[in-house]
């Protein structure tokens, strides 16, 4: 499965075109990573390893559910390491899924950001998240707080909490890419709601 997930991931950011110039360094710094470690999607691989993330929008993008990280101690999107993960959109919503307690959430399969950040992974130390983030949608239900965190909820688009930059660079970007989806004479979303029973669900280890 890693292998698959590996070559998948390779041809996921080849085909992506990024919003700006840093965000395509960025991409190349990816690449290059994942050509020197055919182990990067396995959280073993110690000197990084790819993750996956999830800005999760109500439908009309004037809401966003995030998760106040038990040990960041900050508001981000809910995200995580890969597993046994089909690509990384398929992570991204499992994740997704599991620190909302949502249903009927739905991704874009297209990446939206990169952020590469260093952090220490309980049990293995210092290494760096390669983290890949998504376009994910949800109806605004109340959500449920995981183990991972010590709350979530949904904040308005223009009222975030005290995040980092990233993170409203990111909330940006969803809120466009959103925009030119729903626009007038554009296609339909590229994605379909993947229903909860077709995931895992459950707790997951620490990033």
């Amino acid at each position: 499965m890693s292998s698959e997930l590996h070559g998948g991931t390779v041809r996921s950011l080849r085909d992506w075109e990024p919003p700006s110039a840093g965000q395509r360094a960025l991409r190349e710094s990816y690449l290059g990573f994942l050509d020197a470690r055919p182990d990067a999607v396995r959280r073993s691989c110690q000197p990084g390893h790819l993750t996956a993330s999830a800005l999760v929008l109500s439908p009309d993008g004037r809401h966003t559910c995030m998760v106040h990280h038990r040990i960041v101690g900050a508001w981000l999107q809910p995200g995580g390491h890969l597993e046994d993960d089909a690509d990384l959109a398929t992570a991204a919503l499992r994740e997704a899924m599991e620190e909302t307690g949502l249903q009927g959430l739905a991704v874009d399969p297209v990446p939206l950001h990169l952020d590469c950040h260093p952090i220490t992974c309980r049990g293995s130390g210092p290494t760096r998240h390669f983290d890949v983030r998504f376009l994910v949608t949800a109806p605004m239900d109340d959500p449920v707080t995981s183990d991972e965190s010590h709350d979530v909820r949904w904040w308005p688009v223009d009222a975030l909490p005290d995040v980092f930059v990233e993170v409203r660079e990111l909330v940006t970007l969803g809120i466009a890419r959103l925009a030119d989806q729903l626009a007038p004479g554009a296609e339909r979303l590229p994605h379909e709601p993947v229903p909860a029973t077709g995931l895992p669900s459950g707790p997951r280890d620490d990033q």
